[in-house]
């Protein structure tokens, strides 16, 4: 099959606007192109004319349209209108041309007549005779009956009216004039009169002014300006201000009388003319616009189009004009009506979509706009399916192309794709797969098409895949809610196949939301509401709920809104006088719409609200007075201020009130007052609406008589001061000279000098008091009167004020209720109340408050302090995790108070800030695979510590997140790792963890595991550390010992070995001599030699007894805070001593380093793992020092019980228990924690170290316990509190606890239980007490020598 061609088809003459008169005949040109001669018809008004009948129009042979004798008459105007030519090539389509108008001219009357007018000899006259516009061209003027001969003087504009410049006597006459139309009709004939030269210059008047013109390009302008006046006035033109070359231009030119013309227009003429009159100097000026307007013109045409079936086209069209013109599409003659398929796009373009066989023929652009039309078209071709599109060669009009293409190869053509399936259903878009047809199963060469169309409508669209072998597509733009019918074609080199079954799938509901609700108006029906209307929104495809109406003053950020059910809403309680926006906002099920526009609208205007401010008066002289006055404050005036009403009346006569309405100036000078007379003034601020409330009445005395203010006012006649303790009474009497005006008086005063401080006061007055002065003190004081010209001569005083004799001021009370607030780690809120306040607690002087605050950690912290003149402070910077004490006094003047009971309060918890401490790492005796990790809690634990994780690894620079990880629980700190390989170097570090999270880890400890697989031997170190081990030294910071070689190792051990089998053996005779012995003077023996061994250390013999070594390294008195949490964890309150190596005595492995260890889930279980601190430990020697300060230190002993029913009882609770040293603690003062008690030594070593209360329960003196074992079942956790601490009275310190390492194995502790069986009595524990009591005034004796 061939290609179909396209056919040159186009317009060689279309029809032009006429203009024509009443019974003329008329052509309109039309004549079409085409290989087959066109019929051509006619249009009018977009109907066609039956021309066959028709007597007086007829088609003429090239197909233009003649109408003879135009009929026209006011009620019968059956040929003026708008013509159209329609071409028609049968099988090919229709065009049509352009419109064009035919204006018939109407009978002819006159707007206006001439009228009889004068002009002096050389000026200028204008005689009027307007017509419509379309007569105008018809209108001719005669002088005296006699046709006008055209010369340069005359001109007749456009109008028809005539002008005459440089007129001369021979002018005088009469005029008219006459429209030649179907006959001669003539106007009124008016008399002109020259009048001869004026005496005397005459002023400018305008007789025709300039009237704003729209032009096309081409066409040409005029613009009268014509004036009368003497002498004769001259004329000249500017265009947008700037001057206009009249002079030897071809297009501007100035003719008869000073009018413009503009001939052959051009866009750029368009602007502002004016025309500048001058006479004399008188001048005038008067403006037209111009406007130019352009028929529409083609940028770019329609091209022709091949296309198939089903596809999608767009016929381009660009316009330009102005005004912009409009653009509508036309096919085969008829207006294209844009729905579904046939879209106007990009304003102009016309998109066809989804094309069917009727859609061939002929598509034309008509553009139009005010001042004309125009028309481009282009031919549309649709090809048979197996036809390819050709590419167009260059358009042309004329030469017809005859591509013929290749049909496709033959061969056989694809079966239907199989399995079509819409994957993706939206509200607009739809995904389709499938698979290769069955004869093609690979499908890798396939391409397809999809073909698209709504249920019931036979227009199908085409989408095709994009590369070969592709199975979906998505089609897009379809509407929401509609069923459409997909099928699908596969296609190969030989052509399309076979299509699939139809698929018909439903698009999705759009959920639609209101649109912006149509017409919102505003107005202000009174000062303080607004009335807002809307209508009813277009959109959305739910009913409207309610609407949301949003308002908001003016220069503000925060809108108000109200919810509205109706379409109008009146909002009240607005501010007077003042700018609101609206805006409204549409609800239906899905929620809100679209917003309206801002409407702004302001609120009527009221009588202001307030009076004027700040009214003063200023007497002037004898007879006048000068009041200012401030406007009052700006949300009170309600309106715009008009004006101002002044009232005044004399003082003596009250009902006698004058009135005087000033403007908005804000002063005013009455005058015409009555000498020496008092007169009260009141002033009131206006609007439109009325009168404001008035200011109260201020009144002046006007003067005596008329005195000079030309000079200073004299020295005033005496001065005399009066001194008491803090103040000085001034009392004066005015200038002897009483002829000068006085104002006033200024007072300046100042210690030594009388410049510190300067008082003004009224002229009437003759006396002061100078308040608030020092007492005992020297004061110069000067007197000076002033008037509007300045000061005159100041006169001298000086005074000494009278000595305090009143006694210092009582102290005042202290605050009450001081309580503290925790907010956060490190910020605490202190509030209080002040009885010596008023009960609202308004603080109306100059009082202030010292808040004070320290921590006991360390003991010798000072306090610091912070001054508040409210009634709370916030105190910040402090520790996390840490009791503060707080306390405040109050200062007003001289006076203060003692400070107030204290408050406490602890600091909320916060990561830990530093790791874990001294990290060694040991190896199980026995067990050479299995090592023991022992470390003590960090410094700066800010909390309790919940948990600790334990990484090894052995790379030390391996990533942290490939070391094994071990967690363990907060109140352990030793823990075992079992399964190592031998021989192995391994890495520790350890975390701690609190409720607030993970804190730093500590540096990286190093161990090797031993080569051999036997054990080292019982009770002794492993032989082989490796050389980098750290033997880790007891309660010391210091950096662990040096590497040591296997010989040291070995003597190490033996001596270690030794001195531990000794020391056992001793232990074990000492037990069993001590307990065998029963009198009550062996037990006092006894008990001192417990007490003075630190009470739960056995000594290597008696004779051994001395004092305990008092030095503790420096790094140990980093106390830690108290823990204050409901669950106390005793970790955090035991910084560990170890004592001397003889002083250690294997004990039961609850009193390691867990020594308040509340839980009990391992304890009896753990018989072997627990025994962890001792391994390492055994045989090392740290030093305990303990430097005493000059001022002794201070001492706080905390024991914390491990049930929480067991009372408060003293950390000395086995020394105290018969008289305890101190008084307890009430629990109020110890906020958010366990019972505790302070224990106040009357001596710095008193219970230097204490046994502590096995806590199986609430504490009985009667149950059976041993100082030197607590105690252990399975099931009860054990409790020990160990402390070693020195102090004064009245000052803290917190607990610092003497490790003990756990015991190396569980038969030799069993033996020390079984061999201290025998239990104190009460009574023999309270003689026991006091024994140790006196020991302790010993040792106090010789420490203090």
């Amino acid at each position: 099959p061939g290609v179909g061609t396209f056919t040159p088809f186009y317009f060689l003459v279309e029809p032009l606007d006429v203009l024509s008169v009443r019974g003329a005949s008329v052509i309109m040109n039309c004549s079409a192109h085409c290989e087959t001669p066109p019929k051509i018809e006619w249009k009018k008004d977009g109907t066609f004319l039956n021309l066959v009948s028709d007597d007086r129009r007829q088609l003429l042979p090239d197909g233009s349209l003649l109408i003879n004798s135009v009929v026209h008459s006011k009620h019968n105007k059956p040929d003026e209108g708008y013509y159209q030519c329609v071409a028609t090539v049968d099988s090919l389509g229709t065009i049509v041309s352009r419109t064009a108008k035919l204006t018939v001219a109407g009978l002819p009357r006159f707007t206006s007549q001439p009228e009889p007018t004068s002009v002096y000899r050389g000026g200028s006259a204008v005689l009027g005779c307007e017509v419509a516009a379309e007569l105008a061209p018809m209108l001719r003027w005669e002088h005296e009956r006699q046709v006008l001969a055209p010369e340069p003087r005359l001109l007749k504009l456009p109008s028809g009216a005539l002008v005459l410049s440089n007129a001369s006597d021979t002018d005088a006459g009469l005029y008219r004039c006459a429209i030649d139309s179907a006959g001669t009709k003539y106007s009124d004939e008016a008399e002109l009169r020259v009048l001869p030269d004026p005496e005397e210059p005459q002023s400018l008047a305008l007789l025709k002014a300039p009237s704003s013109l729209s032009r096309l390009p081409g066409q040409s302008a005029v613009f009268p300006c014509v004036a009368t006046g003497f002498p004769t006035p001259s004329v000249r033109w500017t265009r947008n201000e700037e001057e206009l070359p009249t002079d030897g231009s071809s297009r501007f030119q100035l003719l008869a009388g000073g009018v413009l013309e503009i001939r052959d227009v051009a866009e750029t003429d368009a602007g502002t003319f004016t025309c500048i009159i001058e006479s004399g100097n008188d001048t005038l000026e008067a403006q037209a616009e111009l406007i130019v307007q352009v028929p529409p013109t083609f940028l770019k045409r329609p091209a022709n189009i091949y296309a198939h079936e089903s596809m999608d086209i767009v016929f381009e069209c660009e316009v330009t004009g102005k005004p912009t013109p409009t653009v509508k599409w036309v096919k085969n003659g008829d207006v294209v009506i844009p729905s579904d398929y046939f879209k106007i796009v990009k304003e102009h373009n016309l998109q066809v979509l989804g094309l069917v066989k009727s859609d061939e023929g002929f598509y034309q652009c008509i553009a139009e706009n005010d001042v004309g039309n125009a028309q481009a078209g282009a031919q549309l071709i649709i090809l048979d399916l197996d036809v390819a599109i050709p590419t167009l060669p260059p358009t042309s009009l004329t030469s017809a192309t005859n591509d013929h293409l290749a049909p496709a190869t033959a061969g056989p053509l694809p079966s239907a794709p199989r399995d079509v399936v819409a994957t993706l259903v939206s509200t607009r878009f739809i995904r389709l797969t499938w698979r290769p047809p069955a004869s093609d199963p690979q499908g890798d060469n396939l391409t397809y098409s999809i073909f698209y169309t709504k249920e019931g409508i036979n227009r199908e669209r085409v989408e095709n895949t994009s590369r070969a072998g592709e199975t979906q597509v998505m089609i897009q733009n379809l509407m929401p809610e509609t069923v459409y019918v997909f099928r699908v074609v596969a296609q190969n080199r030989h052509g399309p196949g076979e299509s699939s079954a139809p698929l018909k799938v439903a698009t999705q509901p759009e959920v639609q939301l209101p649109g912006p609700a149509p017409n919102i108006r505003a107005f202000s029906a009174s000062p303080t509401s607004v009335t807002v209307s809307w209508e009813t929104p277009l959109s959305g495809n739910g009913d409207i709920q309610n609407y949301k109406l949003y308002y908001m003053e003016k220069g503000q950020h925060t809108e108000q809104d109200v919810d509205v059910a109706g379409l109008s809403h009146t909002v009240t309680g607005l501010k007077k006088f003042t700018e609101y926006s609206f805006r409204v906002v549409a609800y239906n099920k899905h929620g809100p719409g679209v917003s309206t526009h801002d409407v702004v609208v302001r609120t009527l205007s009221d009588v202001p609200s307030a009076p004027p401010q700040n009214l003063t008066l200023e007497v002037r002289n004898s007879k006048s007075i000068l009041l200012q006055w401030q406007p009052p404050p700006a949300g009170t005036q309600s309106g715009q201020i008009t004006g101002y009403k002044i009232r005044y009346r004399k003082v003596s006569r009250k009902s006698d009130v004058t009135e005087s309405v000033g403007g908005t100036q804000l002063s005013q000078l009455i005058e015409g007052l009555e000498r020496g007379t008092e007169y009260s003034f009141r002033v009131a601020a206006m609007t439109i609406n009325g009168t404001g409330p008035a200011t109260d009445w201020v009144s002046a005395e006007t003067f005596e008589s008329d005195l000079d203010e030309t000079r200073v006012p004299e020295v005033p006649s005496s001065l005399h001061v009066r001194p008491l303790v803090t103040s000085i009474v001034v009392s004066w009497t005015p200038p002897e000279n009483q002829d000068v005006v006085v104002r006033g008086y200024a007072i300046g005063y100042g210690i030594g000098s009388p410049h510190a401080q300067t008082i003004k006061v009224d002229y009437k007055q003759r006396y002061y008091t100078i308040e608030n002065l020092d007492p005992s003190s020297h004061y110069v004081i000067t007197l000076k009167a002033f008037n509007n010209v300045g000061e005159g001569i100041p006169l001298y005083e000086s005074a000494v004020t009278r000595p305090h004799s009143v006694p210092d001021p009582s102290p005042m009370m202290p605050p009450v209720g001081v309580q503290a607030s925790i907010l956060s780690h490190d910020t605490i809120r202190i509030t209080w109340a002040d009885n010596s306040l008023p009960k609202n607690q308004k603080i109306t002087d100059a009082r202030f408050y010292t808040v004070r605050w320290k921590t006991n950690i360390p003991a010798n912290t000072k306090y610091k302090t912070a001054n508040a003149t409210t009634l709370s402070y916030l105190v910040t910077g402090l520790k996390p995790n840490t009791l503060y004490e707080f306390s405040v006094m109050v200062t007003k003047g001289r006076r203060s108070s003692t400070w107030s009971m204290t408050a406490h309060g602890t600091t909320f918890e916060l990561v830990p800030t530093s790791p874990p401490k001294d990290v060694t790492v040991v190896s199980k005796e026995g067990k050479p695979r299995t090592i023991i990790v022992n470390w003590q809690p960090p410094s700066e634990a800010n909390g309790k510590i919940t948990g600790y994780i334990i990484y090894y690894s052995t790379d030390v620079n391996a990533e942290i997140h490939d070391w094994v990880i071990e967690p363990v629980v907060g109140n352990r700190l030793t823990h075992q790792i079992q399964e190592l390989t031998l021989d192995t170097p391994y890495f520790f570090k350890i975390q701690a963890r609190n409720s607030k999270g993970m804190g730093p880890m500590s540096e990286a400890v190093q161990f090797r595991t031993p080569k051999a697989s036997g054990s080292a031997g019982k009770g002794s170190r492993p032989m082989d550390l490796g050389p980098d081990y750290k033997p880790p030294l007891g309660g010391s910071n210091s950096p662990h010992g040096s590497p040591t070689s296997p010989l040291d190792s070995n003597m190490l051990l033996v001596i270690i070995v030794s001195v531990g089998v000794i020391t056992i053996v001793i232990v074990v005779i000492v037990a069993v001599f001590c307990t065998r012995r029963t009198t009550s003077h062996q037990k006092k023996k006894r008990a001192a030699c417990k007490s003075v061994n630190g009470s739960h250390k056995y000594k290597g013999n008696s004779k051994d007894v001395k004092p305990p070594d008092l030095w503790i390294h420096h790094e140990r008195l980093e106390l830690k805070p108290i823990d204050k949490s409901p669950d106390p964890n005793p970790i955090m309150t035991d910084t560990p001593i170890p004592r001397n190596s003889q002083d250690i005595t294997p004990v039961d492995n609850s009193m390691d380093s867990n020594i308040h260890q509340r839980r009990n889930s391992y304890r009896g279980h753990e018989s072997e793992d627990s025994m962890s601190t001792l391994a390492g430990r055994r045989g090392m020697r740290p030093k305990m020092m303990m430097p005493f300060d000059s001022q002794p230190p201070q001492q706080s002993v905390r024991n914390t019980p491990s049930t929480d029913t067991m009372p408060a009882a003293s950390a000395a609770a086995g020394a105290e228990l018969s008289e305890p040293e101190g008084p307890f603690v009430p629990p109020e003062e110890e906020p958010q924690g366990p019972p505790t008690a302070h224990v106040r030594p009357s001596h710095p070593l008193k219970s230097f170290a204490v046994p502590a209360v096995p806590a199986g329960g609430p504490f009985d003196p009667a149950l059976p316990s041993t100082p030197l074992l607590t105690q252990q079942a399975p099931g009860h956790p054990v409790h020990a509190v160990k402390t070693a601490s020195i102090g004064t009275l009245g000052r803290s310190r917190p607990p610092m606890p003497v490790v003990v390492p756990s015991a190396p194995e569980v038969q030799e502790t069993t033996r020390m239980l079984e061999d201290s069986e025998s239990s104190y009595e009460p009574d023999e524990l309270t003689k026991e007490m006091a024994h140790l009591e006196g020991l302790m005034k010993d040792l106090n004796a010789i420490t203090t020598a």
